[in-house]
């Protein structure tokens, strides 16, 4: 008959709940935001925002393929630092908000590059359409937050470039460029209980969009 080492009768003995798994964390909107930039006819890389994400993350920082995401981005809450290019970047001819106010991203797959690096690939839905898209996820940091509620806390930053063309956004060619970079900061804390309510939706201007 085999003899096993003590070591490995505790670890048989254990309670599959007792082996390390994944954390749960909802995505704090109040400090996760997505930053484009897209050139303005070849003079500057124009800027936008979009704050008040919210969503899932799953995370063993020694298990970068157990990760996932699931994120719902309030394209409401774009902002490009001006009332008129708001409008105008919310109508129908560009990012068309009111008929798709919210992009999703859900990922699929996560290939780890090494402990703090991993390419997050998944679903982006944007104006109504769905693409198969890969952020470069860097992992900053793990740990409890010195501040209340004093939650541990994960934080993020990603990065993606799109074509806007790929999700049905041509208009003006001549003047906004078809890359659009993306640079994403996320910090997420610890789940506990039900998830937290999502940031107020409001649009940062109210008026119509001008021709």
């Amino acid at each position: 008959m085999k003899r096993y080492s003590p070591v490995l009768w505790c670890l048989l003995a254990l309670p599959l709940g007792a082996i390390a798994q994944p954390a749960s964390y909802q995505l704090d909107p109040v400090h996760t935001r997505v930053l484009f930039l897209v050139s303005h006819a070849g003079y500057s890389q124009a800027m936008g925002t979009v704050s008040g994400s919210t969503g899932t993350v799953t995370f063993d920082p020694d298990d970068w393929s157990s990760a996932r995401l699931s994120v719902s981005v309030p394209m409401t809450r774009l902002d490009m630092g001006d009332a008129g290019w708001n409008r105008a970047v919310d109508a129908p001819a560009l990012l068309d908000v009111a008929a798709h106010p919210v992009a999703t991203f859900v990922s699929t797959r996560v290939t780890p590059k090494d402990h703090d690096h991993a390419l997050v690939c998944g679903t982006l839905s944007l104006r109504g359409i769905a693409r198969d898209t890969c952020l470069d996820v860097t992992f900053n940091q793990l740990k409890r937050l010195s501040l209340p509620p004093f939650r541990r806390t994960a934080g993020f930053s990603a990065t993606a470039t799109l074509s806007r063309k790929d999700f049905g956004i041509a208009a003006w060619p001549g003047v906004i460029g078809d890359a659009v970079q993306l640079r994403i900061e996320a910090e997420a804390e610890a789940a506990r209980g039900p998830p937290a309510p999502a940031a107020p939706v409001t649009p940062p201007d109210a008026q119509p969009p001008q021709p």
